[in-house]
């Protein structure tokens, strides 16, 4: 039976495609038939297997997809086998299904920009669509939860496909047996505390039984959760970009919408901000809680919203927004306008070309990034005196989160203070090339 695999995007740059490869009846349909279609095609595939460590036959498993993919390979076929063992264990409290996916496409991820592949193919069909559906909506999720899984996305500078999303479990399953493909079965399919497992041993028979047709109709149930959640992120995009900007997110301007047209600008401005879905528990005591007066504050994993000045402001913390082993940036170069990302100071200097009030773009080519010290001096305008940056601040009225990021000088001189701006003693001359500078905290993820 032939299932085919689309070969023929330019964004798989390199020539290189890589295949998560469990050892699956699944994962090992879909390497085989990537295979079948890369052949004189210039392709070269490489098979990607992660070991999770958590059943005695993790290690056996591993052997045997090593072992077929030598078995392909000595046949001619373009392949190349990696592995990868999670070091990580789930914590107390944790699912561990949550878990491994989680630990699983970071380890993909990590692999196949290794090994220069521009996009991933997962094996992912229909059966699986439906079975998301129906445990996000036992989740009691909304219509991202109901949408699924997308049949393509990027996502950290890759694409990840999902080319049988929409094919049953039934042709992958004839596929299989009419080629002759060897695979593994994962014992841990029959433990009944996982709940898509209690899902598939005991639900599913059931509904099948009372629906011929549940499989088809739960997944085309999660296209139409798809598209009805790409038109809310199409509205959300509207309503932010008159709503948020660097300084946050407009409160009035917030409660001046619709109630449920408000909550998914506040669901989709959340999202942005922590890089994670907000929970549903959240957005609801805020929509209870924002409209009151004066400041206040929420915490939330990595991170701590805050009411100010009629504004909605999402600060991560420092030590979640920076990678561990992550040293602070001590020089920069900045010759052209963009956004230059500082993991170790947990933010990004944003550089905007401007025509006037700006520093001339010839005093960034050398920068230094420092902490403060103590005795910095900045001006504030012109015919103001330099003052101690603390009453410079105190002036301002910012808060200690405010005041996060690097100080910028160039040749001694300070040059740009996160919460404050330019110092005043750099602004340049007409006709001078020049730029303003930002600060931008990094979303955790």
């Amino acid at each position: 039976m032939p299932l085919t695999v689309p070969l023929t995007k330019p964004r798989y740059h390199g020539g290189v495609v890589a295949v998560a490869y469990s050892g699956g009846r699944d994962s090992a349909a879909l390497l085989h038939a990537t295979l079948a279609a890369a052949q004189d095609s210039g392709w070269h595939i490489v098979a990607l297997h992660i070991n999770h460590a958590l059943s005695a036959h993790a290690d056996n498993w591993e052997q045997h997809c090593r072992d077929q993919c030598a078995r392909w390979a000595d046949e001619g076929l373009s392949l190349s086998f990696a592995s990868t063992r999670l070091s990580t264990r789930p914590q107390a409290g944790d699912s561990i299904e949550a878990w491994a996916r989680r630990e699983r496409y970071a380890a993909l991820r990590e692999m196949a920009m290794t090994l220069a592949a521009g996009v991933v193919l997962l094996a992912h069909h229909q059966r699986d669509q439906a079975e998301t559906f129906l445990l996000q909506a036992f989740r009691s999720a909304g219509v991202a939860g109901l949408a699924g899984m997308p049949r393509e996305i990027e996502r950290d500078g890759l694409v990840w496909m999902r080319p049988w999303l929409g094919l049953p479990r039934s042709a992958i399953e004839a596929y299989v047996q009419h080629h002759g493909i060897a695979y593994v079965d994962d014992d841990s399919n029959e433990d009944d505390r996982y709940a898509r497992n209690r899902l598939r041993r005991r639900v599913w028979p059931a509904l099948e039984h009372a629906f011929a047709d549940a499989e088809p109709a739960l997944a085309a149930a999660a296209a139409w959760a798809q598209q009805a959640q790409t038109c809310l992120d199409e509205l959300a995009d509207l309503d932010l970009a008159m709503l948020s900007d660097e300084s946050g997110l407009s409160l009035s301007g917030l409660f001046g919408l619709s109630a449920a047209r408000r909550v998914n600008a506040l669901r989709a401005w959340l999202r942005r901000q922590t890089g994670r879905p907000a929970p549903g528990s959240l957005v609801e005591r805020l929509g209870g809680e924002l409209p009151g007066a004066g400041q206040a504050s929420w915490p939330l994993p990595g991170a701590t919203l805050h009411r100010r000045r009629g504004r909605l402001v999402c600060v991560l913390d420092s030590a979640a927004s920076v990678p561990k082993g992550t040293e602070r940036e001590a020089t920069l170069q900045l010759r052209r306008a963009g956004t230059y990302r500082l993991p170790g100071w947990g933010g990004a200097l944003r550089v905007t070309r401007v025509k006037k009030d700006g520093v001339p773009l010839a005093w960034l080519a050398q920068l230094e990034l420092r902490e403060r010290s103590g005795g910095e001096q900045f001006q504030a305008g012109l015919g103001r005196p330099p003052r101690s940056l603390k009453k410079q601040f105190q002036a301002a009225n910012l808060a200690a989160w405010e005041r996060n990021g690097p100080l910028v000088f160039s040749g001694g001189q300070l040059v740009f203070v996160p919460g404050l701006g330019l110092d005043t003693r750099v602004i340049g001359l007409p006709g001078q090339a020049q730029v303003t500078l930002s600060w931008e905290p990094l979303p955790t993820r």
